[in-house]
């Protein structure tokens, strides 16, 4: 099938998504599986109906900068000074083990020990994207159990951001190398410094001006969430990492929770296209080279995570219910493990086999922890009317 233009492939993929999350819905499953799905089927390495990789990227990473920017409106690191040792605590001490689990599982394998590595750094994360979804904004604003898991993803996506930057120099030689370690400690905090600068001084006195027209607020948030993007990418950073940048520092804003709120159709339109692309990039054809791999890396993810989160919380003091509830809600791989696994292969730092395990990995556990969550816990999209809360 000829390469398709981005209406036609916006068809594709809305008309569909909309099609399999009715038939998600009636059999009670969650809606984020139907456009994973969908992804695979309508994919290159599916139908083909939606095949350009240039679009295909371009719709990945469309999605990744306005979800990061969501993802940072609702961190806001004020409230979560004081759980800030706990949480750092708990952040380290599970990232060793996972990326134990996930070493030991690649290099058992027969991949190297480059592949392995980088496999357990991908293992390490949690999704923000799934964690915040599945969050109740009452749960995100005014629990204990909300600002648990915010603090956590907080200092995981910090963590996460540091190994995006550390392997896309790695793929390059020594002089990029210093530079990408250069903008880490110094290109990233002053990113970080002028944009809550520029919130304080510039954005809020517009905002405080003009509050009465919300068309002129979301103009201003979207310009905002872009603007930082594109001066992060000039820097030598991502744009997504910009996204999440200029999200945080819009947080710490009294006006924060109303832009989140007037955004959540966007977030909801963003949330199609990311799950999409990552369905569109399993390359089906080779799933049978790797998925013994993949199937033991999720499971013992799956089996892990949740456990070890709780086993942590809890000698720290933590309520069990609470401390199991974190672990499970954080009881999957990340949208960073996507990125990193993207980054490695471009940089020919993992091949095709290794990155097709983590993208195969992480998609298996994004799916079974959502199972997990919404058959168990309060979330927006829960199939029992009992646990849905928005």
């Amino acid at each position: 099938m000829p390469h398709t233009g981005i209406i036609e492939s916006f068809f594709f993929i809305f008309a569909g998504a909309a099609l399999l999350a009715t038939f998600a819905l009636y059999t009670r499953q969650p809606m984020l599986v139907a456009y994973i799905v969908l992804g695979c089927l309508l994919g290159p390495f599916g139908g083909a109906w939606v095949s350009d990789p240039a679009l295909l990227n371009e719709i990945a990473e469309i999605g990744i900068i306005f979800l990061l920017f969501l993802v940072g409106l609702n961190l806001q690191p004020s409230k979560l000074r004081n759980m800030l040792g706990e949480s750092l605590l708990t952040a380290l001490g599970t990232t060793a083990v996972f990326f134990a689990i996930g070493f030991g599982v690649m290099y058992a394998s027969g991949f190297t020990l480059v592949e392995a590595s980088v496999t357990g750094i991908a293992a390490s994360f949690s999704s923000t994207i799934l964690g915040i979804k599945l969050l109740p904004t009452t749960a995100l604003h005014h629990r204990h159990i909300g600002e648990m898991v915010v603090s956590l993803l907080l200092i995981q996506d910090l963590l996460a951001i540091l190994a995006i930057i550390t392997l896309t120099g790695l793929g390059t030689n020594v002089e990029a190398l210093v530079t990408s370690i250069a903008t880490i400690f110094i290109g990233l905090p002053l990113l970080g410094l002028f944009a809550f600068l520029g919130v304080r001084f510039l954005l809020l006195k517009l905002i405080t001006v003009y509050d009465a027209f919300q068309e002129y607020i979301f103009l201003v948030a979207i310009g905002w969430c872009l603007g930082i993007a594109q001066l992060a990418s000039i820097i030598g950073l991502s744009m997504e990492i910009g996204a999440f940048i200029a999200g945080v520092s819009l947080a710490t804003s009294p006006i924060a929770q109303y832009i989140a709120e007037s955004l959540r159709p966007l977030r909801d339109f963003f949330l199609v296209l990311f799950f999409f692309s990552v369905g569109a990039a399993l390359q089906v054809n080779l799933i049978h080279e790797i998925w013994i791999t993949a199937v033991v890396l999720a499971g013992l993810l799956i089996a892990t995570k949740p456990v070890v989160f709780a086993v942590i919380l809890k000698a720290q003091g933590e309520d069990k219910q609470v401390a199991w509830e974190v672990g499970y809600r954080l009881g999957q791989a990340s949208e960073f493990s996507l990125l990193l696994s993207y980054i490695a292969v471009n940089n020919q730092l993992v091949s095709d086999q290794g990155a097709l395990v983590i993208q195969f990995a992480t998609v298996l556990t994004l799916v079974l922890s959502s199972y997990f969550v919404i058959f168990r816990y309060p979330s927006p999209i829960a199939p029992n009317s009992k646990l849905r809360r928005d």
